[in-house]
């Protein structure tokens, strides 16, 4: 063969082979994605992670048909951060997004950039249809930008601010880039729609709207952030088994119902029972075998974490607003039917931002920015463990009135490191509840750990390491 024509092959086997792995093949059909958060669930709110007190039979039944994470994390301790490093595949050491509102250095909300790539939009660009349902808590401030259609969403449904989001009857959701009124609701009083049933009735007929395409859909649950209410007629199964009552403040800014152990398991059960609807929806449509569902929490548990009647956090300390493993290690289920193996465990160590990526493998594209964290996990969903890649190590850091705090994960150990404080520094194959400081004794390691934590974050001038009450008191008098 001329010398000529054999470069000529070459160019062309050089240029499918670098294209094929962000090309779609027309003729494989594309999974529906469908992630599914919850709100302040904590790791051990769900039977499938050791609750006794509340019936999770749907989202267990997931779990059994599915894989079962037992090391993986939330993008962050609280809710507006945390969203960010799921839609983004950043780390806390390289988001935008770093904090809730009002805890930035000059007191104005971060929201994402604007146009910042998020899952939603690498799905777009091969054929995906993509809708946010629920919270979405990155659009704060006054104006109207950094809403989902910004973001590569095509629909929207659900609170804008996630402060609107604390309130189970709220009157003005948005619908697109339009405010939606659920008329007769008053959230004071709690008269008329309860939001979570908007939002799974929504979901459900999106489902139905686009059965005939391949669809992500992003379902993002207010349950079970306080405020605890929830209709009575999901209190019943909880009533009468002799739990002891917890009162509840029912005239601050959450306007909780009396009683709040029976009121909280009853959310979760109301939530437990509308994933089964929404699996039985998927079966009927004849989608079910082609839709990929993810289930998991925003953060650990707030109501809950401390009085430990429901065990909200298992065996993990701490909850929402710490760094501790009970306010990051979160539930996470994932089921495919025919793709992942029933009754899986995985004991990976992974993260939020590792679902852009994952998503982005599971349509056959890779992620059009490179310098994300995220790590797909599509290696370990399908049991094939020996091609799974693994982090370096995890990074999150806390910013507000407690913090700055920082934590780092690499294999087992895991430090904590506050501004003001020792440094603390744990063994989780041996310790996860986190009792045993070792840093005096493993100081080699904690060297390790520390060179790390300075290599693990970007900075950022609304998120400096300084505290945020000096900040608040400068605000203040000025």
């Amino acid at each position: 063969m001329p010398k000529k024509y054999c470069n000529l092959v070459a160019i062309v086997v050089l240029t499918f082979f670098s294209c094929k792995t962000t090309i779609i093949d027309k003729h494989v059909k594309k999974p529906n994605i469908i992630f599914i958060m919850a709100d302040d669930l904590g790791y051990g709110d769900l039977g499938s992670y050791g609750q006794t007190k509340i019936r999770t039979p749907n989202i267990d039944k997931m779990a059994a048909e599915g894989m079962v994470f037992t090391n993986h994390y939330s993008g962050s301790t609280v809710c507006m951060p945390s969203r960010a490093s799921l839609l983004t595949g950043y780390d806390q050491g390289h988001a935008s997004v770093r904090g809730n509102p009002v805890w930035t250095q000059s007191g104005n909300p971060v929201n994402l950039n604007r146009n910042e790539i998020t899952v939603a939009s690498e799905l777009k660009r091969v054929g995906y249809k993509t809708a946010v349902i629920g919270k979405w808590g990155l659009s704060e401030g006054e104006t109207n930008q950094n809403l989902p259609s910004e973001h590569g969403f095509d629909y929207f449904l659900g609170y804008k601010k996630h402060r609107h989001a604390h309130h189970y009857y709220w009157d003005t959701l948005y619908r697109n880039n339009e405010s939606f009124v659920l008329k007769g609701n008053n959230y004071a009083l709690k008269q008329g729609e309860y939001t979570h049933d908007v939002f799974i009735n929504e979901a459900l007929s999106y489902v139905e709207r686009e059965k005939d395409n391949p669809f992500f859909m992003y379902l993002a649950l207010t349950i079970p952030h306080l405020e605890l209410t929830v209709p009575e007629a999901s209190k019943k199964p909880y009533e009468n088994l002799g739990w002891p009552k917890r009162k509840m403040n029912t005239n601050g800014h959450y306007k909780n119902d009396l009683e709040g152990n029976v009121t909280y398991a009853g959310m979760v059960s109301r939530m437990d029972r509308d994933m089964g609807r929404l699996f039985k929806k998927l079966k009927a449509l004849g989608i079910e075998d082609n839709t990929i569902v993810f289930f998991t929490s925003d953060n650990g548990p707030e109501y809950e974490s401390r009085d430990r009647f429901f065990n909200s956090n298992g065996p993990l300390k701490g909850g929402k607003r710490d760094l501790y493993e009970g306010g990051i290690r979160v539930p996470f289920i994932v089921k495919y039917p025919g793709k992942i193996a029933p009754n899986s465990i995985s004991n990976h160590i992974s993260a939020f931002w590792d679902f852009l990526p994952t998503a982005c493998e599971l349509a056959g594209i890779l992620p059009s920015n490179k310098n994300i964290n995220g790590i797909s996990l599509v290696p370990e969903l399908f049991g094939n463990q020996e091609n799974q890649q693994n982090h370096d190590f995890l990074y999150w850091e806390f910013n507000e009135r407690q913090g700055p705090i920082q934590a780092i994960r690499k294999d087992q150990w895991k430090l904590v490191w506050k501004l003001e404080g020792k440094p603390e520094l744990y063994n989780l194959s041996v310790d996860i509840r986190e009792t045993n400081n070792l840093a005096m004794q493993e100081t080699e390691k904690l060297k390790e750990m520390l060179n790390l934590l300075k290599s693990a974050r970007t900075h950022h001038s609304e998120f400096p390491l300084t505290t945020r009450a000096l900040a608040l008191k400068k605000r203040k008098h000025n």
